[in-house]
């Protein structure tokens, strides 16, 4: 179909007024919308909304054994950055939970609200990609799949010293 060159400002103009709008709305995705995008890119979403809600409430209660049992292990915190730190165990993990999940790190998971996630091929994304959960095969087919925490990092950017 070829488009009149005159309906080309008209179409630049609804594109542009339309950009802005297309970031709220994803972000007013409904609980069952989600749990489809879950389910395409992730996995199960009742075992996803466990991991998840899991995760929410260990963090609110400071419980690091709890959180460490959501790992998928050997993780990386704060990959391709200079403080990066490879984490083996779940009692590695335990001992070095205060640098690990900063205060930063824990609000972004206390506030982040299901309905707003950010799915897509590599997980579920919290906040700015401070945290983000994935499905874990568990065989070569992928027809097994364990949802764990696969990133924590922290996304802010130190000001620059004088």
């Amino acid at each position: 179909m070829k488009i009149p060159a005159r309906w080309f400002p008209r179409i630049l103009f609804a594109c542009l007024v339309a950009l802005p709008l297309a970031g709220t709305c994803r972000a007013q995705s409904s609980h069952s919308d989600m749990d489809k995008s879950i389910s395409n890119m992730v996995g199960d979403p009742a075992q996803f909304q466990t991991v998840f809600t899991g995760l929410k409430q260990a963090v609110e209660k400071h419980d690091a054994a709890a959180v460490a049992a959501l790992i998928s292990y050997p993780i990386t915190i704060n990959p391709r950055t200079k403080k990066a730190i490879s984490i083996r165990t779940p009692k590695t993990f335990i001992a070095r939970y205060d640098q690990i999940v900063t205060p930063h790190i824990a609000d972004v998971i206390e506030k982040q609200k299901y309905e707003d996630l950010f799915v897509n091929d590599q997980g579920a994304m919290f906040g700015s990609g401070e945290v983000w959960i994935a499905g874990i095969c568990k065989d070569k087919a992928c027809k097994q799949v364990d949802i764990k925490v696969r990133t924590i990092q922290n996304t802010i950017v130190p000001p620059k010293s004088k």
